[in-house]
């Protein structure tokens, strides 16, 4: 073999792999850009504390973030996140109004969230209601019933040592985004290495096959539902150790967050496909634009439209590359 044709097999190799994962490079690209304008136009964009402002930030979409990717890549879409969290963030607050203990108040929100999650599953996998509607039920009836418990006031509690520290910093890091991470490395193994993970991809490519090859359909799609709601109830503990009261007004608009980093970060909505790392960096993508936009001291209205474009030219860059990258498959 001549020194040519051995030094010629690795680029053979590489070039495949990289054709393979365009969106995370384009995604990357699209985040080194937006630091390079926002450090130059908006004042204090590149100072630690705002470093560690949007890695706060980020925590509150990436943790629930995470779980919808699941649930996008099994083909359905939970649109509930937002009144979910500040629901449960309500029940949490009046349980340590009543003076229950932190870990009888924490554990109830868990397992609440993870009802109230697997309820949507039920209904979508037993009764086959579309997974939309079933969420959207999920969504008003839970805005509402938080903004009717609380008069849509925020639930004050006595002050709690350990909430004050999940809503606070850990080594220079918010432990918010510190249980990000470490729910990021969970899901990833969960989804790359497990065979949960491998029958979620294969419900999402195609359930009848799936079904065909004895995966219970119907368990996988409780589950991921399930485990959406679990996240969305450590989402409400981080919002409630941040701002100290629970509120029926938080998290408003997170659902939309939750699914553009999702998408953004290359999920397809018909599901079967998408990846963790993506996601992860669609949620950079959607906190840098917020912040940078804040800072750069857009007019709030203004920013909704900004980034709503912003975030559609992304999603049709990594459609591009995703395409480039089959064509070349």
């Amino acid at each position: 073999m001549s020194a040519s044709t051995a030094s010629s097999i690795p680029a053979r190799r590489l070039l495949p792999s990289l054709l393979g994962h365009m969106n995370e490079i384009g995604l990357i690209a699209i985040v080194a850009i937006l630091y390079v304008v926002f450090g130059a136009i908006s004042p204090g964009f590149l100072s630690v504390n705002n470093q560690v402002n949007i890695l706060r930030d980020g925590a509150t979409i990436g943790i629930a973030a995470w779980a919808q990717t699941l649930v996008i890549v099994a083909g359905e879409i939970d649109i509930s996140v937002g009144p979910m969290v500040a629901f449960i963030s309500v029940i949490m607050a009046f349980l340590l109004k009543w003076h229950l203990p932190l870990p009888v108040a924490l554990a109830g929100g868990l397992v609440l969230g993870s009802a109230l999650g697997a309820s949507a599953g039920v209904l979508r996998a037993v009764f086959t209601v579309p997974s939309f509607v079933a969420t959207l039920g999920l969504w008003s009836a839970l805005r509402g019933l938080a903004l009717f418990m609380t008069n849509a006031l925020p639930i004050s509690f006595d002050d709690n040592d350990t909430l004050d520290w999940i809503g606070g910093n850990l080594l220079g890091l918010p432990v918010s985004a510190i249980v990000m991470f470490v729910l990021f490395g969970a899901f990833v193994f969960a989804s790359r290495k497990t065979a949960f993970g491998r029958s979620v991809y294969a419900v999402g490519g195609n359930a009848n096959a799936a079904h065909l090859c004895g995966i219970n359909v119907t368990r996988i799609r409780i589950v991921v539902f399930a485990i959406s709601g679990l996240m969305a109830a450590i989402t409400a503990i981080m919002l409630l150790g941040r701002l100290g009261t629970g509120n029926a007004g938080a998290a408003s608009g997170l659902e939309f967050d939750v699914i553009a980093a999702v998408v953004v970060g290359g999920t397809s909505l018909s599901g079967g496909r998408g990846s963790m790392l993506g996601t992860l960096l669609g949620v950079l993508t959607i906190t840098v634009i917020s912040d940078g936009l804040v800072l750069y001291g857009i007019n709030s209205f203004v920013q909704d439209v900004v980034r709503g474009v912003i975030i559609v030219a992304a999603v049709l860059l990594n459609v591009a590359a995703a395409r480039r990258s089959g064509r070349h498959g």
